[in-house]
């Protein structure tokens, strides 16, 4: 079975983790570029829900 943290498998969990690690953060995570992936990413589901309701013929989200 696997490890899970939070309902993230463990081996992504520890993807993610080294990614937005930052030793010389208070926080210890680089806050702008884990905004960044964040941001990134919802935008990538935004394209790719347009295309869907696009393809649907439904009108797109307004925002």
């Amino acid at each position: 079975m696997d490890t899970t943290v939070n309902n993230v498998p463990q081996e992504i969990y520890e993807q993610i983790k080294a990614e937005i690690t930052n030793k010389d953060s208070v926080v210890g995570i680089d806050a702008l570029h884990t905004h960044i992936l964040v941001l990134h990413r919802l935008m990538q589901i935004k394209a790719k829900f347009d295309a869907l309701n696009e393809k649907l013929g439904a009108s797109k989200v307004p925002y």
